[in-house]
């Protein structure tokens, strides 16, 4: 089964994934710009075309005011025509951007933004106002004796006036290079994210989450269905470590964050030592393969009736304790102190792109959740896995069900997929403005 919707990150949570969303919020501007300068092009060479028509009416009495009404408001007809054309696609299509992220992470609803749909129309309103207007103020300088003299102009018009859309080709092209050169670095960035080391093995490590809460368990209960299960699961054939954690690593959930208090660290003012944790059970290090440097891993033995304790990063050791050995050094959490065990290496906790930051580990005894997530690093497939897990749990209790297994090979692969929704886009709207500009060039 997958994962329900209650483990989904709401769109307006996910802000690790902000960044991307700003990306193709400025692609589709860049391409929105480009549309309404080929369109804003073409206009101007068909009014440009049309001067010797409106210095026939000029001379036959019509005012000015109301040949510029006139083309500004033919401007603004095509302009409102072509936008509700793009809404109606835009609504149509409006899942299809959505069906590109995993959607048993996170939660996008499909629904039309009025305040982009707000700044796209004004986009166009603003460039059509200005294209009409710019043909239409051409009038008032026309010499009427002069231009009937002639026949009608050519349609590139004089070369004193062919700046303006000379310009708007050089915005085109620039633009669309700016895309191309976007799409080609955002493609080299995530291949590069995508072969940085995790800090954790990746391929024989399963992770999967079972629903205490929603079965109604309470902490007593919760607590000796884990400990039960991770015994069984430990003597599955092929089976070599498991461990609990309640967050996962590069998931969409966040880690659980606090102020602390470093023992013999003396912060600076108006400095908050702050720093992200996880709660794990012991084996964990070993499960997902994160090497131990010093001291050692937690213990059945520290439950809630032991001293508090906790592991901590290299980047933490770093930071608050620069080059003291940390081991039996103090750590205030939540108002605890709890003593220093252990350090581990660095891993990437929360993105692949992330910089080393601050990370440690309590036992999740010490800090109890119901519902953590069960790590499993074995030799066998993970359907085989996932078949031995379904009926260790139903042996325990027929009523749970295991949610759905990946390995963390898939995790990482998932907490960048939106990187790579990223450089499609980017790759898709570079090659859709490259056409439209190439357009353009011939139309004109």
């Amino acid at each position: 089964m997958r994962r329900p919707a209650g483990r989904q990150t709401p769109f307006n949570h996910a802000g690790h994934l902000l960044p991307t969303f700003e990306i193709m919020v400025v692609v589709t501007m860049f391409v929105l710009l480009i549309v309404c300068a080929n369109v804003g092009n073409l206009l101007l060479v068909r009014s440009f075309a049309r001067r010797h028509e409106m210095t026939v009416r000029l001379a036959m009495g019509a005012g000015r005011g109301r040949l510029v009404r006139q083309l500004v408001t033919e401007g603004l007809l095509l302009s409102a025509c072509g936008a509700a054309g793009g809404m109606l696609v835009a609504y149509w299509c409006r899942h299809a951007l959505v069906l590109l992220f995993p959607g048993d992470a996170m939660y996008l609803p499909g629904q039309m933004d009025s305040r982009v749909l707000g700044l796209s129309a004004a986009i166009c309103f603003v460039v059509t106002l200005a294209v009409g207007l710019v043909p239409a103020f051409q009038t008032r300088h026309l010499a009427l004796a002069d231009t009937l003299k002639t026949e009608a102009s050519t349609v590139m018009g004089a070369r004193g006036r062919a700046w303006f859309r000379s310009s708007l080709v050089v915005l085109q092209v620039t633009l669309s290079f700016i895309l191309l050169v976007g799409g080609t670095l955002l493609m080299q960035s995530l291949r590069k994210i995508r072969t940085t080391s995790p800090g954790f093995s990746t391929t024989r490590v399963l992770d999967t989450w079972i629903p205490l809460a929603a079965a109604g368990y309470d902490a007593p209960r919760a607590k000796t269905f884990q400990d039960e299960l991770i015994q069984r699961v430990r003597a599955l054939p092929g089976v070599e470590a498991a461990a609990y954690a309640r967050a996962v690593p590069l998931g969409y959930g966040s880690f659980s964050s606090t102020p602390i208090a470093v023992d013999g660290y003396e912060a600076q003012l108006n400095e908050q030592p702050t720093a992200e944790y996880n709660e794990v059970s012991p084996d964990y290090f070993a499960t997902l393969g994160i090497p131990l440097i010093s001291g050692r891993e937690f213990t059945r033995a520290d439950d809630e009736n032991a001293a508090r304790v906790a592991i901590v990063n290299q980047t933490m050791i770093a930071r608050y304790w620069r080059g003291r050995n940390p081991i039996g050094q103090r750590l205030q959490v939540k108002g605890n102190w709890v003593q220093v065990v252990g350090v581990v290496k660095d891993s990437k906790y929360c993105s692949m792109d992330e910089a080393p930051r601050p990370f440690f580990y309590v036992p999740l005894r010490q800090y109890f959740s119901k519902e953590p997530d069960i790590h499993i690093r074995t030799t066998q497939p993970l359907q085989t896995v996932q078949t031995a897990l379904i009926r260790e749990v139903r042996a325990l209790d027929p009523n749970l069900a295991v949610y759905e297994m990946i390995t963390l090979q898939e995790q990482v692969e998932r907490s960048t997929s939106h990187e790579l929704v990223a450089v499609a886009l980017v790759a898709l709207f570079g090659g859709l403005a490259l056409l439209l500009a190439s357009i353009g060039l011939y139309g004109v």
